[in-house]
């Protein structure tokens, strides 16, 4: 019986990994908590299913944030393209419920997170970077 406790634990210990491999190389995972007050103007927008925002604000995130409501709770993900280091033309818009990066032009849904148009040449490509979003009456917090 000793034995096969052994051989359990064993296993238990060589099956966790610590392989990083799906980490995006080129967005630093920042630590952030922001308050989104939905009573504010600013915010109005996350009153209607499908309508997203941009949080523009230092602290929030590599390059601020995008939240969407999605009818049955908050989205939110950092406002960096994931394809390629932060630089100039790295922040992305909102074209309805997609981010638009102006680097390259890539294209991601806000409800997945998922690129839209990934090229098939045989590189690697990554989605959107996910943000916590959690609302509580008519408060929506978003952290790292």
């Amino acid at each position: 019986m000793k034995h096969f406790w052994t051989i359990v634990f064993m296993a238990i210990i060589l099956s966790c990994s610590s392989d990083t491999s799906n980490r995006n190389p080129y967005l630093q995972e920042v630590r952030f908590r922001f308050e989104i007050n939905l009573n504010l103007p600013l915010y109005n927008e996350l009153q209607f299913t499908g309508n997203a925002v941009f949080v523009d604000n230092n602290g929030v995130g590599t390059r601020g944030a995008f939240v969407i409501n999605t009818g049955s709770g908050f989205m939110a993900w950092e406002a960096s393209c994931p394809n390629h280091v932060p630089n100039e033309c790295s922040t992305m818009t909102i074209d309805g419920q997609n981010a638009v990066c102006s680097c390259e032009g890539y294209t991601y849904s806000l409800f997945t997170g998922q690129q839209l148009d990934r090229p098939n040449d045989g590189n690697r490509y990554h989605d959107l970077l996910f943000y916590s979003a959690v609302q509580g009456g008519n408060t929506v917090v978003i952290s790292n």
